[in-house]
């Protein structure tokens, strides 16, 4: 079993989609790391040399990948929290960042249905 950037990659997938198990790897970029590492694409993992992995591991080294990645997304998160720009306001209301609707969707990001105390019609 193949393992980059302490991620162990499928053994059954071609090493195209294997490489996408890495967070910040999507199929473009393993298609352009497996040109540059020389390594046929439709290549299953578990046939893949030592040679193979080495080169792949130093392509993958190049890119912003997995925790560096994840630690940069957090702070520009925090950074537009502190500034109080629009992005970082509705990230902490937990409401959608990219300008959704709200009227109707958004259930993922507000939560269940809030209750309203004192909500109740006045009937005769």
């Amino acid at each position: 079993m193949a393992r980059i950037k302490n991620i162990e990659l499928p053994n059954e997938k071609h090493i195209c989609i294997g490489l996408t198990e890495i967070y910040g790897i999507g199929r473009s970029l393993a298609l352009t790391i497996c040109e540059d590492a020389k390594v046929e694409s439709t290549k299953k993992v578990k046939d893949l040399t030592d040679e193979e992995i080495t080169k792949l591991r130093k392509e993958v080294d190049k890119y912003v990948v997995e925790g560096d990645l994840r630690r940069d997304v957090q702070m520009s998160i925090k950074n537009k929290m502190e500034i109080n720009c629009y992005e970082g306001i509705r990230h902490k209301k937990g409401l959608p960042v990219r300008g959704q609707r709200t009227s109707r969707n958004a259930k993922t990001r507000k939560g269940r249905g809030k209750v309203v105390a004192n909500k109740k019609k006045v009937g005769k």
